[in-house]
C-alpha cells in the first residue's frame, strides 16, 4: 500500500449516527452458492420485503460486479480472490454508512470466504445458498449449464472447477426444499433491529 494515502474517516459524519438517521444497523448478508442454487430470486425476494419495511438495501450480485468493477478478471484462483476481496471492499463501506448489504457471489473456496468475512469484519453473516449441482443444471437460468456441457465453458464451478462445502455457515439455506419467502424469513433473523 503507498503510504502517502492518508484516509480521513475521522472527518466524516459517524456510522452510529449514519445508522441512527436510518433507523437500522449496517450488516454484509453474504450468500453464495452454485450458479443457478437461488442466490439472485432469494436477494430479490429480500430486497422487497426489507424496502417495504422502511428499511434501506443495496444488492452486490456477482454478475453485475463481473460486467462492471471487475470486468477485468478472468476466473484464474488468483482473479476470483480478487473478485471476492472488491465486492467484499464495496459491502464493507456500505454496511459501515448503516446499509443492509445483500451480497450474492459464487464463492467458491473456504478461503475466499474467510477473506470476505475478513475484510468485512463484525458485520459480516455468511449464508450459503445450496442446491446440487444437478437441481441447478436443471434449472439453468442463464444458460451456462447447456454449455458447459457442450464444452463452451471451462473452469465452471462446480464441474471442473471445485466448490468446497462449507464448514460452519452461519445459515444454511436449502433452495431444494425452501421457497424464496420463507428463505427471506429465515435470513431476517440475522439482522439487528432498528
Amino acid at each position: 500500500m503507498a503510504n502517502n494515502i492518508h484516509t480521513q474517516f475521522h472527518r466524516f459524519v459517524s456510522s452510529g449516527e449514519k445508522e441512527d438517521l436510518l433507523g437500522q444497523k449496517g450488516m454484509v448478508l453474504w450468500m453464495y452458492g452454485l450458479s443457478g442454487a437461488g442466490k439472485s430470486t432469494i436477494a430479490a425476494a429480500l430486497e422487497r420485503e426489507l424496502h417495504n419495511e422502511g428499511r434501506f438495501v443495496v444488492i452486490l450480485d456477482g454478475d453485475n460486479f463481473r460486467h462492471g468493477l471487475n470486468s477485468d478478471l478472468g476466473f484464474s484462483d488468483e482473479d476470483r480472490s480478487e473478485n471476492v476481496r472488491r465486492v467484499a471492499e464495496v459491502a464493507k463501506m456500505f454496511a459501515s454508512q448503516g446499509v443492509i448489504v445483500v451480497v450474492g457471489v459464487i464463492t467458491p473456496k473456504r478461503a475466499l470466504r474467510e477473506l470476505a468475512k475478513k475484510v468485512v469484519g463484525e458485520s459480516f453473516a455468511e449464508i450459503y445458498i445450496h442446491a446440487s449441482f444437478e437441481t441447478c443444471a436443471s434449472r439453468d437460468p442463464k444458460g451456462l449449464y447447456a454449455k458447459v456441457a457442450d464444452g463452451k465453458i471451462k473452469q465452471f464451478t462446480g464441474k471442473d472447477s471445485g466448490f468446497e462445502e462449507p464448514d460452519c455457515p452461519d445459515l444454511l439455506i436449502n433452495t431444494e426444499e425452501l421457497e424464496p419467502s420463507a428463505a427471506v424469513e429465515k435470513i431476517k433473523t440475522f439482522l439487528p433491529g432498528p
